[in-house]
């Protein structure tokens, strides 16, 4: 065909303009918009196919259904401590969930702690048990579970549990137990590939880790369900921190868990139920306030938590997390915490499971290093941890990484706690952790096809990560 080359060339130029004209008017960082244009017109057509399963978009939650869930649940506040008055403040104006307390706040410190405390609290739930996580994979860390639920499940305790449809994807042929013994089941996110009208929800994931047992109990932290993170079964497990709550502030984890379950199951009729077997709790001496973030808020909630934290730092700045791919806002918040004289040290794994985050996160060393940032590598196992340390009172544990994904993309939930006495818990699992990390030094040898070249072209992806 004589003019075929000319129809092809007037269908890349149109299909550059609209699509382009779409990804620059969702008015997204430059270096990102500029990662996606120049992909889609190096990869025409494919580009687009790229885009539309793992291209950024925002979740519109209907607000009736949130508005009926807070309305039913209203939280407890309590009112902020001056010293991070102004960081609760914005937590709460991002997230409607403002400060309140907690009786007992654990740190439980790798997955057997973790799966036997909250195999105990499950066999003792009356009312009901409501769970929601990323990734639960088949194997003796969730057989036990399992059977601790379908048990429950066949007492009358009302199970709800809420899924990742990506994460959790493996271990669907786990839950007939459960279901058959009355036990409720959801999936977040199914993938929608069939509907070609829609774009689907591949890149959007709740990350979230909440379970609540009688809205008296709350775990949330960094922990799936997976034999990887239970060092009882898998020596080489990852090394992770999760929480054990009780008092207000599990009343805040209950809105969460059922905020997602309404938007999942489009359900309702079970809020009032829950409203009822969600006690009011006395005051604790704890100050707790939960921080929920995703793509259907355009605030970055936990982002505004970790970076208002630390530019509120007067001592010290200690960060653990095992994805460290930071915006320019957080580099410019640890550098400018270093710059100032203060305490800052960052804690990620030598290798993570990705080896091309790991690339990423070592190409912001170098600034950091030159900073007054002390840089540790936890060598032992794969450091899953996330967690932040401000002076001597301030702490943030959660789900939630430091990284453009969780961030942005992810559905996230972390707790922020204004407690001397939880701080120094935290410093002192630090300082254990720093034990088996070395230091990152200036000047070490770092080759340029070995370490160089691969860090930088790695950081080229850090917006789309």
């Amino acid at each position: 065909m004589p003019y075929l080359r000319l129809y092809l060339t007037l269908g890349w130029a149109l299909y550059l303009v609209l699509l382009g004209g779409w990804i620059v008017l969702q008015k997204r960082e430059p270096v990102a918009t500029l990662s996606w244009l120049l992909g889609l017109a190096l990869l025409p057509y494919v580009g687009f196919l790229v885009y539309h399963v793992f291209g950024p978009q925002r979740i519109e939650r209907q607000r009736l259904r949130r508005a009926r869930v807070r309305g039913a649940l209203p939280a407890q506040p309590f009112a902020e401590d001056d010293e991070v008055a102004e960081l609760a403040r914005m937590a709460r104006a991002t997230t409607e969930l403002p400060m309140t307390t907690a009786t007992d706040v654990r740190l439980l410190v790798d997955g057997a702690a973790k799966y036997q405390a909250l195999v105990a609290d499950i066999r003792s739930a009356r009312d009901h048990i409501h769970l929601e996580y990323y990734i639960w994979e088949g194997g003796h860390s969730s057989d036990a579970l399992c059977d601790a639920l379908v048990e429950r499940a066949r007492a009358g305790v009302r199970v709800r549990l809420l899924l990742d449809a990506i994460g959790a994807s493996g271990a669907r042929h786990c839950f007939g137990a459960l279901v058959e013994a009355g036990g409720e089941l959801a999936w977040f996110h199914p993938t929608r590939f069939g509907r070609v009208w829609q774009r689907p929800w591949t890149n959007l994931r709740t990350h979230r880790k909440i379970v609540v047992i009688d809205g008296r109990i709350g775990y949330t932290g960094g922990m799936n369900v997976t034999d990887d993170q239970n060092e009882s079964v898998n020596a080489a497990a990852y090394r992770d921190l999760h929480l054990r709550l009780e008092g207000n502030v599990v009343r805040e984890l209950q809105q969460v868990f059922v905020e997602d379950w309404a938007y999942a199951t489009g359900e309702r009729d079970f809020i009032g139920e829950v409203a009822r077997q969600t006690p009011g709790l006395p005051r604790g001496p704890v100050r707790a306030q939960v921080v929920t973030s995703g793509p259907d808020s355009p605030w970055e909630a936990i982002h505004r938590a970790h970076v208002g934290a630390i530019h509120a730092a007067r001592r010290r700045v200690w960060l653990t997390t095992p994805y460290f791919v930071p915006g320019e806002a957080a580099m410019m918040s640890l550098t400018s915490a270093a710059l100032a004289g203060l305490d800052v040290r960052l804690l990620v794994p030598r290798m993570s499971d990705s080896r091309l985050v790991t690339l990423a996160a070592r190409s912001y060393f170098g600034q950091l290093l030159v900073a007054g940032v002390k840089i540790y590598e936890y060598g032992p196992r794969m450091l899953h941890t996330k967690a932040l340390l401000v002076d001597d009172n301030l702490v943030v544990v959660g789900s939630a990484n430091f990284d453009h994904r969780s961030f942005r993309l992810n559905f996230e939930v972390s707790v922020l706690f204004d407690d001397a006495a939880l701080a120094a818990s935290l410093a002192q699992l630090i300082e254990g952790e720093l034990a088996h990390a070395p230091r990152v030094r200036q000047g070490r040898h770092r080759g340029l096809l070995t370490a160089r070249l691969p860090e930088a072209l790695a950081r080229l992806l850090s917006p789309l990560l």
